[in-house]
């Protein structure tokens, strides 16, 4: 079942929008314009859109593709648009927004978006965290780092 994208961006507060996602290791995605495949690299991901450089070069604002991206949770099919050139500041790059996803592509999608927010890719400012969590995590690290110290003291020494 083909599921389809809000037309507006939800808004969670007056002004804001969802986190934008800055995507590592320069992730390629398959985009189809009227039966011609190009590859573009992800700039940037949110859920209701993202940017990329396209090797085929600039595409008419208001031209609707499908996209296929690889995620570790599995492919994703989408239904887009694109929007202006120039998206986050690189001439190059080109804004989209998503029109339709199938169900499975969606929860795919969503949970791709939620890990590397996890990881640290989000543009959205850190949620801040009760001092008990904070401080269980640096004793936490503390440990960890004392285990690697004396793991490589002992094994200097069987050396």
């Amino acid at each position: 079942m083909l599921r389809l994208m809000p037309s507006r961006r939800p808004k969670t507060s007056r002004g804001s929008r969802p986190p934008r996602i800055r995507v590592p290791n320069r992730e390629k995605a398959l985009f189809v314009v009227d039966n011609k495949r190009f590859v573009g690299v992800l700039q940037r991901l949110s859920l209701t859109g993202g940017s990329a450089v396209l090797a085929k070069g600039p595409i008419p604002p208001g031209t609707h593709a499908e996209m296929n991206l690889n995620t570790v949770f599995g492919k994703v099919t989408a239904q887009i648009e694109f929007l202006h050139t120039g998206a986050d500041g690189m001439p190059l790059a080109q804004a989209f927004h998503f029109i339709a996803m199938d169900e499975t592509s969606s929860d795919r999608f969503s949970e791709s978006v939620r890990q590397m927010e996890e990881a640290g890719f989000s543009d959205a400012a850190p949620k801040h965290a009760a001092f008990g969590d904070v401080a269980s995590r640096t004793v936490g690290r503390l440990w960890d780092n004392i285990r690697q110290l004396a793991d490589a003291v002992t094994t200097g020494r069987r050396n």
